[in-house]
């Protein structure tokens, strides 16, 4: 049963990747999804008047991980479509290619209904990080070509499902290890560790240190420009939060504070708190019900790009003032007058 129902699903994720279910819009009229709520007139400062949420394509499963690689004129966008195990690219000329297949899972058996790559991020030299959901790891795409794990396991047992990270800049990975990406998560036979982390992949010996296991759902990761300052969501629906916490000279961190509280809003739109952005002012761009929630650094909510649909993350990108937004099947952007951390 699961074999033959793993091959028909092979089928059609290629089918999918070959790009006909995929709609780009880069030579295209433009579309817009949602509209932006301003909650407080200092949002006026980070989104002009005029500013939409353009679609630059759509027809996927579940978009992640938007991140920007190379520079403003001659870069590219890459994202992750978990559940066909697919890394696309998107530039401005071309729209969507398929950059990598499989992106998060090699195995020849059935792994659920999201095996691939969820966040990404780049290391020092510029690199491909991937966050893999079915390999349960972190890698690294090499510039010679093929991929070198990072990290797959604490202290001999398998991490859980590596979701989304961060880059440090002396060079250190932090990370997030939820169990979305088991095929039957908490209660999957296959898990080996008995909590959620957030970890830090030293770039120095590489070694791998469990940071916290306060959230149960840890998921997106951040920086405050100083570095002094890490942000964790958490996508629980029974505590749909952000987390503060303060970081060490050695990198670890302290025990954490609440940041924001979203969880009376769960349920009343779309989505919960997954990926996140910050900008070179300490703002927060973060996925949350509804969108993408803008938080000032002293936690007062700002605005809201109301995307209407269940938004999973957002990254800058170009020249730094562009929002890129995964949101469900789409893959949008939008014009900021602020820019994010480099």
């Amino acid at each position: 049963m699961h074999a033959r129902f793993a091959i028909l699903t092979t089928i059609i994720l290629l089918a999918q990747v070959a790009g006909t279910s995929l709609t780009s819009h880069a030579q295209t009229p433009k579309r817009t999804l949602g509209k932006i709520e301003r909650f407080d007139s200092q949002l006026d400062n980070l989104l002009g008047a005029d500013a939409k949420l353009e679609i630059l394509a759509d027809g996927f499963t579940w978009t992640e991980g938007p991140l920007w690689m190379g520079d403003a004129a001659n870069g590219h966008l890459l994202f992750s479509d978990i559940p066909r195990n697919t890394t696309f690219k998107w530039t401005a000329k071309d729209g969507v290619q398929l950059f990598m297949n499989p992106s998060g899972y090699t195995g020849v058996t059935y792994y659920g209904l999201e095996p691939g790559s969820n966040g990404l991020l780049k290391d020092l030299d510029g690199n491909l990080v991937s966050c893999e959901h079915g390999d349960r790891r972190v890698s690294v795409l090499t510039p010679g070509g093929g991929k070198r794990t990072l990290a797959d396991n604490y202290q001999g047992k398998r991490l859980n499902s590596p979701n989304d990270g961060v880059l440090k800049s002396n060079g250190d990975i932090y990370f997030t290890d939820p169990p979305y990406g088991l095929p039957m998560r908490e209660n999957d036979p296959r898990r080996e560790l008995d909590h959620y982390g957030v970890y830090r992949i030293s770039k120095k010996d590489g070694s791998l240190t469990l940071l916290t296991t306060e959230l149960q759902r840890p998921n997106g990761i951040g920086f405050s420009p100083d570095e002094k300052t890490l942000y964790v969501a958490q996508s629980d629906p029974k505590r749909a939060i952000w987390m503060s916490f303060a970081v060490a000279a050695d990198g670890t961190i302290s025990k954490g504070t609440l940041f924001y509280d979203a969880t009376a809003e769960v349920g009343k739109m779309p989505g919960l708190p997954d990926g996140l952005s910050v900008d070179t002012q300490g703002n927060l761009w973060a996925s949350a019900p509804g969108g993408i929630w803008i938080f000032s650094k002293e936690a007062k909510l700002l605005g809201r790009i109301n995307t209407g649909e269940r938004t999973s993350n957002c990254s800058f990108g170009e020249d730094g003032s562009t929002l890129f937004v995964t949101a469900d099947s789409y893959l949008c952007k939008i014009q900021t007058k602020v820019k994010g951390l480099p």
